[in-house]
């Protein structure tokens, strides 16, 4: 393929699907470059370096997350949005197993904060209000689900849970079920006193609007 029409825009689409081919780590400016059947340095006035394409991947990966994110807990609180918001993620994941690393990739603080990575700790956190969680609850829940919802679906991806019962979709919605019970009695929060039933309808139990 002939070099004219190479934009970095293209380029990093391409290497999105590179990555969800062989694997985010292996993409560089030269597996790109033996892709559209030019030279390596055809690409340099696009790309600059392996850690720009990857900076691109990692930012493209978490636009398409989050915007599949938004429409999917659009209207949605409490268990409903927890459960859309987390389908999310280990939807995208199995389909694009590549473009899921790149979403882990470690950005530079300017280009983080510019980044669509605002938009998913804005939308984790909206989902997180309707369960009335104060500081710093709040924030330990939001890094309580995205450690499982990672490493759910890193396990499930290669492989872990492939060879014994139940199968790995009963897991799934037994864990998402155990997180909307914790998340509405959290410790040391307004509602969470010992015995207290999480289908109780009392108004300190339900999960806030």
């Amino acid at each position: 393929m002939a070099r004219v029409g190479l934009t970095t825009e293209r380029l990093v689409a391409a290497g999105a699907e590179l990555a969800d081919e062989i694997g985010f780590d292996r993409v560089t400016p030269a597996e790109l470059a033996r892709r559209f059947g030019v030279r390596t340095a055809s690409l340099y006035s696009h790309v600059k370096s392996a850690h720009e394409l990857r900076t691109g991947i990692a930012l493209l990966a978490l636009e398409e997350m989050a915007d599949r994110v938004s429409a999917a807990v659009a209207g949605r609180s409490g268990k409903d949005a927890l459960t859309a918001f987390a389908n999310v993620y280990r939807d995208y994941a199995r389909a694009h197993p590549g473009r899921f690393a790149a979403g882990r990739f470690r950005l530079d603080p300017q280009t983080a904060a510019a980044s669509a990575g605002v938009r998913h700790a804005q939308m984790m956190r909206a989902v997180l209000h309707g369960y009335g969680l104060p500081e710093p609850q709040a924030t330990h829940a939001v890094r309580l689900l995205g450690s499982v919802f990672s490493g759910y679906v890193e396990l499930e991806g290669a492989g872990g849970f492939s060879h014994s019962a139940p199968d790995a979709q009963e897991s799934w919605t037994e864990i998402l079920g155990a997180l909307d019970v914790l998340l509405r009695t959290w410790p040391g929060t307004p509602g969470s006193a010992a015995g207290a039933s999480p289908t109780d309808p009392s108004p300190s139990n339900r999960p806030r609007p």
